[in-house]
């Protein structure tokens, strides 16, 4: 790789600053959030969003709680033009949202854009940038910083021109490319622009510093961040605020570092849409503070209808692994992951118990999940899937939430067992149902034949008579002192197969019947340990289908090593 080519941002912008105070500092609440999604995101599309996608788009960030949404660059096209005027002339953005319209430092843009907001009963931010670092200075626009001071001040003496006197309307100013920009000509441009518009708290001016280009680590954006936030004349008139590119995958990092550092305000777009790699993602960033506690202060409890949203006015589907909102980001294959998530769900449940509290209302400690699911409006569904990758407690977890089985530890191992040989065989996953017709292929479903049946059983206050049909023989017992399964596991050895119940385990099912229950039990007989279960409304009844189960399976093991033996020696006594 041809590493010597490229050079270390440090050698290109060395910030001045010799202490700082960004990582003693905590995230607390939340920042002021702009999605740029009907500009910057749009303009990064194959096809660019028509009017309907457009509004469609718009209303979503409405309905989410969104205060302040960049909505075009109306110089740009006929559509993003159109659509500002849509927002001027009707009553669609609620008066309490603050529309931001992009442009330019170009005289006849500038006109244009104020054109297109005439009327516009909303709070409105003309927003107005010119690149600033020393390539684009050089290669773009062909001037030095001399040149770019006056092209960048003529155009904000044309905004106060056009719009100086709209009450409703403050400014915005980006150095584009911020941060490849010599720190003390950023700070000189922002102070001209502040003394130009005559930045006061009652009207702020926004300073907007975008790494418009992702080159180096977090923590230099957070330097130049707190360098201009601890330099900036009128500071108390300036709403500090950041715009992160993705370009090195790290613009969430940089995003939450630049709040650290004193930014006020996060421009980005759901799901992170954007030029090349995108701008940092909005969706993630909220998230991440309602993870610690933190109000986002916007409304992302529908998650997968924000998602199919922006996937329809983008036509870019958000991928399977994207942070909070991809379809596996709460799925566990891995058997190890599955075991603690399915105890962890456990233990909430009997802290929640413990506490006599809704389970939604206790604190979220979960082993891998950061974020309870259902606070964005998923459910437990996918929380665990089951591949070859599985264990136990992914099996479990299964039947247990789709179906209320709950399965003793060793049989949830031994059912393990029986779902890889599935999914080694398939080379897939299995679904939910699958693994419940595994669980009552395995331990509830009857052989073939049934060697022996249970006609009845009949208890009274002191015994129990059980009456068995084996090969045509019809025998009935009568037991003492003891309940009826371990009556029948005595009538069973009176016909020569000991079957000796060593664990019994009742639990039902959630779905269907819903008085159905099932019992398993781990047995031992004369050949081998295995479970069996049964099923009937009642319990005592499915106990007994257990034990019948169980009998059966010991009876054909007794069949086939005697027809084994027999064939031994049919062999021996024709080779003798």
């Amino acid at each position: 790789m041809p590493s010597h080519r490229y050079r270390d941002v440090h050698s290109r912008v060395d910030v001045p600053l010799a202490s700082r105070e960004w990582p003693n500092r905590m995230l607390e609440h939340a920042p002021l959030w702009v999605p740029v999604d009907l500009r910057d995101g749009n303009q990064a599309l194959a096809e660019p969003m028509d009017p309907v996608r457009k509004r469609r788009f718009f209303d979503l960030m409405i309905a989410m709680g969104y205060k302040e949404i960049e909505v075009g660059y109306p110089s740009a096209s006929r559509t993003d033009y159109d659509f500002v005027r849509l927002l001027a002339d009707t009553d669609i953005a609620p008066e309490d949202v603050t529309l931001v319209v992009f442009t330019p430092a170009r005289r006849e843009l500038i006109e244009r854009t104020v054109e297109s907001i005439r009327g516009v009963r909303n709070p409105v931010v003309i927003h107005m940038y010119t690149a600033t670092a020393p390539v684009w200075r050089d290669l773009v626009l062909g001037v030095d910083r001399t040149g770019l001071r006056e092209l960048i001040l003529a155009g904000g003496r044309d905004v106060l021109e056009f719009a100086g006197d709209m009450p409703n309307v403050r400014f915005e100013f980006s150095p584009e490319v911020f941060n490849l920009t010599e720190p003390d000509f950023a700070l000189e441009m922002c102070d001209a622009m502040t003394s130009l518009w005559d930045a006061s708290a009652d009207r702020p001016v926004i300073l907007n510093l975008p790494a418009t280009v992702e080159v180096a680590s977090p923590n230099v954006y957070a330097d130049q961040i707190e360098y201009m936030h601890r330099n900036l004349a009128r500071r108390d008139a300036v709403i500090l605020s950041v715009h992160p590119h993705n370009d090195r995958g790290t613009g969430v990092a940089c995003a939450e570092l630049a709040v650290l550092a004193g930014a006020e305000r996060v421009e980005g777009c759901l799901f992170g849409n954007g030029e090349r790699t995108g701008n940092v993602d909005l969706v993630t960033l909220g998230l991440n503070l309602h993870a610690q506690g933190v109000d986002p202060m916007i409304d992302f409890s529908d998650i997968d209808e924000i998602r199919r949203t922006v996937e329809h006015c983008n036509s870019i589907d958000v991928h399977p692994r994207h942070p909070y909102v991809g379809d596996l980001v709460h799925t566990a294959f891995s058997g190890t992951h599955q075991d603690a998530i399915k105890k962890g769900f456990a233990e909430h449940r009997s802290r929640a118990a413990a506490e006599s509290r809704a389970a939604s209302d206790i604190a979220w400690r979960i082993p891998y999940l950061p974020i309870d699911p259902a606070d964005i409006g998923r459910s437990y569904d996918a929380v665990i899937r089951v591949n070859s990758q599985s264990g136990k407690g992914g099996v479990a977890f299964l039947l247990e939430s789709e179906y209320g089985i709950v399965l003793p530890r060793r049989l949830q191992i031994d059912l393990a067992r029986e779902v890889q040989v599935r999914t080694e065989a398939s080379g897939g996953e299995v679904t939910p149902a699958e693994v419940r017709d595994i669980f009552e292929r395995a331990y509830l479903e009857d052989l073939p034949v049934r060697s022996i049946e249970l006609v009845d059983v009949e208890t009274t206050a002191h015994t129990t008579s059980v009456k068995l049909r084996a090969e045509g023989q019809l025998r009935t017992s009568t037991h003492s002192g003891i309940g009826p399964v371990e009556a029948l596991t005595a009538a069973l050895a009176d016909f020569g197969l000991l079957i000796d119940v060593r664990v019994l385990h009742q639990t039902s099912v959630a779905s269907g019947t819903d008085s159905e229950a099932i019992t398993l039990i781990e047995y031992r007989s004369e050949k081998s340990t295995g479970w069996a279960g049964g099923r009937h409304r009642s319990v005592l009844a499915a106990s007994l289908a257990a034990v019948m189960r169980a009998a059966n399976r010991a009876h054909a093991e007794l069949d086939a090593d005697t027809r084994a033996v027999q064939g031994d020696r049919h062999e021996a006594s024709l080779s003798g």
